[in-house]
């Protein structure tokens, strides 16, 4: 039986289809709801941060943890669910050159404060991560999601919020782990 590693992406990973549950957030008004953050602050989702043009917010299922086993034993056969730490990693290693374009970073998943503080902490991210463990975002917005039992999850998708109006939306998003390289390369071609 092998280790479960977040780290590492299966090669015959499947590949997620637009299902069409994304189609009007472009153009979309960002509601006035302010998210708990990692870093202790109660992050407004409607604009940017001091300093940048746009915000990237990503949504992601949930981040693993290193040795244990995944929220289904199914997972990785989910079209979009496994690839979250790959992600998050990516946006990681791109920061700096997101926000050379203006945009900053920020991810999102249904996961509570705590356990997404350890994923901060472990892969060394250096932007926030959100909770919306209410699900306030994700009803307000009617973000695409699904269900492993009781627990409701976000669909992997990443909105551009500019002057708090979805500006441009990634949906759905594959490669995860060459996603913020897609961003990247959206935001230098505006």
């Amino acid at each position: 039986m092998s280790i479960h590693d977040p780290l590492e992406l299966p090669q015959d990973l499947p590949v997620p289809v637009d299902d069409g549950a994304a189609t009007h957030l472009n153009g979309a008004t960002m509601p006035r709801i302010a998210l708990p953050a990692t870093d202790g602050s109660s992050f407004r989702v409607d604009h940017s941060p001091p300093g940048f043009d746009r915000l990237v917010l990503y949504a992601y299922p949930r981040t693993g943890r290193p040795g244990q086993p995944p929220l289904s034993p199914d997972w990785d056969r989910i079209p979009g669910a496994r690839g979250c730490t790959p992600e998050s990693c990516g946006f990681r290693d791109h920061a700096a050159d997101l926000a050379a374009a203006g945009a900053a970073v920020v991810g999102v998943s249904t996961q509570d404060t705590e356990y997404q503080r350890d994923a901060v902490d472990r892969l060394r991210l250096p932007f926030p991560l959100l909770s919306d463990a209410e699900l306030r975002l994700a009803n307000t917005l009617r973000l695409p999601t699904f269900r492993i039992g009781p627990t409701a999850l976000l669909k992997r998708l990443t909105l551009i919020v500019r002057d708090g109006v979805v500006d441009g939306v990634f949906y759905p998003v594959f490669p995860p782990d060459r996603h913020a390289e897609e961003v990247l390369a959206w935001l230098e071609s505006q």
